[in-house]
């Protein structure tokens, strides 16, 4: 297999421009990958959260927003609210299990670290649970949101970041 049948990831900050894109990763993420988690309602609540690309766009832009690529394509993107709170984190469906969720998480968590965070905190779906617990995070409390006139239940997870998150 050659290299570029197997396109390396990278990472690179949001651009301006690409808000549009990350509306749509957001959306596939939510619509395809959530449904044994979330009735079709609660997922078309919560992907509605992009219908206002403008707002979106800020938001994206407000946050510490860095995007995966592969084969200089978005495939994910993820964010940090403040220097200890995942945002957003979103891998498009076509390449989830290829590396970019995990790429997304370790800057993330260097990025908190080098800014001074002792933990990192994220309000995980049903349906990213899993993939918090496999990288150290911890559940904290259960909530529910409103999303429309939808309620979704997440957890609020936490990991500690020692001084090896630091080092690295």
């Amino acid at each position: 297999m050659s290299a570029s049948a197997n396109p390396e990831l990278a990472l690179r900050p949001m651009l301006p421009d690409e808000a549009p894109r990350l509306a749509e990763i957001f959306r596939a993420s939510i619509l395809e990958l959530t449904g044994d988690d979330y009735t079709e309602e609660q997922q078309e609540a919560w992907a509605a959260a992009a219908d206002k690309e403008a707002l979106f766009a800020k938001r994206l832009a407000d946050e510490v927003t860095i995007v995966a690529t592969m084969g200089g394509a978005p495939v994910g993107f993820a964010s940090l609210e403040c220097k200890d709170k995942i945002d957003f984190f979103y891998v498009h469906p076509a390449a989830v299990e290829r590396g970019a969720g995990a790429m997304l998480a370790d800057a993330l968590e260097k990025l908190a670290a080098a800014r001074g965070a002792e933990a990192l905190s994220v309000d995980a779906s049903e349906t990213a649970y899993g993939f918090f617990t496999k990288r150290g995070y911890a559940a904290q409390q259960r909530n529910s949101v409103q999303r429309g006139d939808e309620w979704l239940s997440n957890t609020t997870m936490k990991k500690m970041l020692g001084a090896q998150e630091t080092a690295q």
